[in-house]
């Protein structure tokens, strides 16, 4: 039978948790750890391609006793239009059971990147109606630095079952988004692109810019370029600006993963109004009739 886990989070206001937080709960029971990691690299063509995080779990070091999340492959639909598009909440159920996360886990999530693959994990897991899902502030940057351990090798989890219950409302599609800019729909739009690609200057998609109306929020100006944490509130709301007075907010990037960064950096303000347009630019940039905006000089 399954043990009592730790209270999550620490901060019931927050949907992350400190290095000391994790480092204090380890081995506790009833709590699992993942490590989401992955890659970005040039692909051919100059196209970027996402890489799994495996190998460098296995030989560069995780958390003692953190089990590897495939983002790309078990935590997608890896048969789905578009890259990282969400799975279907029995794919989802069965991935979770697989890494050992019951209805009665604790599950700290994290990456060894800027967050945003531990974000896209904790998104999914909040919108398949799970809310005992935190993310470690500064991912393995602040693990490291504050000196705690790490192991190698594979962490065999041991099979449970887990019941999904999708909330639609957590996501959008692009029939909304467009409704959003002909003004049938109200929501803000938020943009987790990187700086160079919302003005235009490259793109990772067919097509360069940002849907019109949106509000740049790049992940790495979310954090702490030193530690790679979160900015405190006060920042983070300087940083996305309108959006947190709205009553609902659509994020979205490229392919679904920095808009959950951004997803997170709102709910750590207490937004309760954030849903993620999955298809992100992804599917916005292919359609030619979709209209996009660049501000590059």
């Amino acid at each position: 039978m399954e043990g009592m886990s730790p209270t999550l989070p620490e901060n019931p206001d927050s949907p992350l948790v400190s290095a000391q937080w994790v480092y204090d709960h380890l081995g506790a029971d009833g709590l699992v750890i993942l490590d989401a990691t992955a890659f970005l690299l040039d692909g051919p063509g100059g196209h970027p391609a996402y890489v799994s995080g495996d190998e460098e779990y296995l030989v560069g070091g995780h958390l003692p006793g953190a089990i590897f999340a495939d983002v790309i492959t078990e935590f997608s639909d890896p048969a789905g239009p578009f890259p990282f598009t969400r799975p279907s909440a029995e794919r989802f159920a069965t991935a979770a059971g697989a890494l050992g996360i019951s209805n009665e886990t604790s599950v700290v999530v994290y990456d060894g990147s800027f967050g945003h693959f531990a974000s896209r994990v904790w998104w999914l897991f909040r919108a398949f109606g799970y809310d005992r899902v935190v993310v470690l502030d500064g991912g393995l940057t602040a693990w490291q630095a504050a000196g705690f351990p790490l192991e190698v090798g594979h962490v065999e989890p041991t099979p449970r079952t887990f019941v999904a219950r999708e909330r639609t409302e957590l996501w959008v599609d692009k029939s909304f988004v467009e409704g959003v800019i002909a003004g049938t729909e109200s929501a803000a739009l938020v943009c987790g692109l990187p700086p160079r690609e919302f003005t235009g200057e490259t793109t990772a998609v067919s097509r360069a810019g940002h849907i019109p109306g949106s509000v740049s929020a790049p992940v790495v100006r979310l954090l702490d370029r030193s530690t790679k944490t979160f900015l405190n509130r006060e920042a983070l709301a300087e940083r996305l600006g309108e959006a947190t007075t709205a009553k609902r907010v659509v994020v979205y990037c490229s392919a679904g993963l920095a808009a959950a960064a951004d997803a997170l950096a709102l709910t750590v303000l207490g937004h309760t109004g954030v849903a993620l347009y999955d298809g992100s630019l992804a599917e916005w940039a292919a359609d030619a009739a979709a209209p996009l905006v660049t501000t590059a000089g």
